[in-house]
Formats: structure tokens, C-alpha cells, sequence
């Protein structure tokens, strides 16, 4: 399947999702998403770039002072991330649709990066860490929550058994982790299994350029 395919059911995948993913994705999720941001390590003054922000579960575990600025392949999932931020009254908070892929910012732009359930879910996950790590400043902090293909034998097939269907609903079930943060350049600084059954991994990374 060609990327500009898989690119076009991800959006649609996602604009279906928009009206009900915050009732299916809230609680089941939120313990990771609560530790990724907490280990972005945000200090006042940083300046972060959130990949996939979606409908803004995220925004409410920012310092409210934050300077946020999110991206997401959907409108729709973002008419509602700007409801959000209008309710929680985040005045440094930017949104805008974007390609993650093809950020449209500097280089060393952020001080720190996040993506959340957002890896899996891109057609090339490569281009947008890479991307990711080239608006993150020199010592920047990158923090990337998702599922990873399973280390064990019989899960590993299982995924690699299911990962055409998942990939028609929008996401990878069977993506690597080791060999995706190699071609990238960056070196897990710290690796914490969260969720359900342990079942998601967050990786944090120390952009050395």
C-alpha cells in the first residue's frame, strides 16, 4: 500500500473517530498519557511541540501557562482540541492541521516534543521521529507513548497476523520499536511499559545533534 493511500485512511479513520474518541480513548489511556507529559520534565519557559494532539486529552495535564503548540492530521479532531482550550482558558496554546511528516517550523524550534498514540497511527513513522527530532533543540527532550510490537514470540505473530486490519482502522499493530529509534538517531534514555497489561511503552529520548 503506497503512503499517500494509507495516509488518506488514517484521515478517514480519524474523522470517524472524532465524535466518540474521547469516550473510547479517556480512561482506558489515560495513565500513560499522564506520565509522558510528566516525563517531558516542563519547566516555565519551555516551549513544546505535541504530534498528534487529537481532540486535546492531553491539554489539561499541561501547566496551564504552557507554551503548547499541537498539530494533527484532522480537523475535525481539532475543532474539537480548540474547544478544550477555550475551556480550560490556555492562553499559549497553538493549533494548526499539519502533515507530521513535513513539520512547517525551524530547525531547534521546541524544547521538547511529545507524541502520544500517534506513531502507529502515521504512514511513516520514521519521517515524522526524524522530523520530531529535527525542530527539538540540541539536549531537547523527546517523549514518544505507544504500542510496540510485542517482544514475545506468539504475541509478535499475532500482531504481525492482525496488522493489515489495523492498519485499515488507522493504526500499526506490529511496529518495532528498536530498529524505528535506530534509523532515527535517537537512543531510548528511559523505557516504562503503562496501561493495561502493560501493553504500551514510553520511551523517552535526549536529543543529541
Amino acid at each position: 500500500m503506497d503512503a499517500a493511500l494509507e495516509k488518506r485512511q488514517v484521515q478517514r479513520a480519524y474523522e470517524l473517530y472524532a465524535p466518540v474518541y474521547d469516550f473510547i480513548f479517556d480512561w482506558i489511556f489515560a495513565p500513560g498519557r499522564a506520565a509522558a507529559v510528566r516525563h517531558l520534565g516542563l519547566e516555565r519557559t519551555d516551549s513544546v511541540l505535541e504530534v498528534g494532539i487529537g481532540t486535546g486529552l492531553n491539554l489539561p495535564l499541561y501547566p496551564a501557562a504552557c507554551r503548547l503548540t499541537g498539530i494533527d492530521l484532522s480537523q475535525e479532531m481539532l475543532d474539537k482540541a480548540v474547544e478544550r482550550v477555550q475551556t480550560l482558558a490556555m492562553p499559549n496554546v497553538t493549533l494548526k492541521v499539519m502533515d507530521a511528516t513535513a513539520l512547517d517550523f525551524a530547525d531547534n524550534e521546541f524544547d521538547k516534543a511529545l507524541a502520544t498514540y500517534t506513531i502507529s497511527a502515521v504512514p511513516d513513522p520514521v519521517a515524522v521521529l526524524r522530523e520530531m527530532r529535527r525542530v527539538v533543540k540540541p539536549g531537547g527532550t523527546l517523549v514518544v507513548l505507544n504500542h510496540f510490537r510485542s517482544g514475545r514470540r506468539l504475541a509478535g505473530w499475532l500482531e504481525d497476523v492482525v496488522a493489515p486490519v489495523c492498519t485499515r482502522l488507522g493504526w500499526k499493530s506490529n511496529l518495532a520499536m528498536t530498529p524505528l529509534f535506530e534509523q532515527v538517531g535517537l537512543a531510548p534514555q528511559l523505557v516504562v511499559k503503562v496501561n493495561m497489561f502493560n501493553g504500551w511503552r514510553l520511551v523517552k529520548c535526549v536529543n543529541r545533534k
